[in-house]
């Protein structure tokens, strides 16, 4: 197998919302967050979905996340997001993910067939603003996981 840079995307969580749930073997959270940005690389566009993770009692995010991304040559890719956020390191949390992708426009059809596979982290900053609900800065790399022949 191979791994091919697809795009980095860049996005914040503009507004998000959560509710804890507490019981005997510790607290979980479940939140869900609307997400804006950019991709830039092989694809390049406006970044827009949701997530909506579970927070385990480890602190392990789970995340569940549906997206579009709306390419500067005028296509809509539509995307699913699931892995892992990672507690650790503080300020700069680490992701790791799959993804798929599904488009109608024949310029990227070729995604509909396509595994992928990212790496990020979640990176702590001051608030933008009074009412910043979300302080932080979200950074993933996204690679296509190209199959190849296995040697006998």
């Amino acid at each position: 197998m191979r791994l091919t840079p697809l795009y980095r995307v860049r996005f914040v969580y503009p507004h998000g919302w959560s509710v804890d749930l507490t019981g005997p073997e510790g607290k979980e959270e479940q939140h869900f967050f609307l997400a804006e940005g950019r991709c830039e690389g092989r694809i390049t566009g406006r970044f827009r979905g949701a997530n909506y993770p579970r927070r385990r009692t480890d602190r392990t995010f789970l995340p569940d996340f549906r997206g579009v991304i709306e390419t500067d040559d005028g296509a809509v890719i539509l995307c699913d997001m699931r892995g892992y956020g990672r507690a650790y390191p503080e300020g700069r949390r680490q992701i790791v993910i799959s993804a798929t992708h599904v488009s109608d426009d024949s310029r990227y059809r070729w995604l509909n067939e396509v595994v992928c596979v990212g790496t990020g982290e979640v990176r702590s900053r001051a608030p933008a603003h009074p009412g910043d609900e979300n302080p932080v800065d979200l950074v993933v790399d996204v690679a296509e996981l190209t199959w190849e022949p296995i040697a006998e």
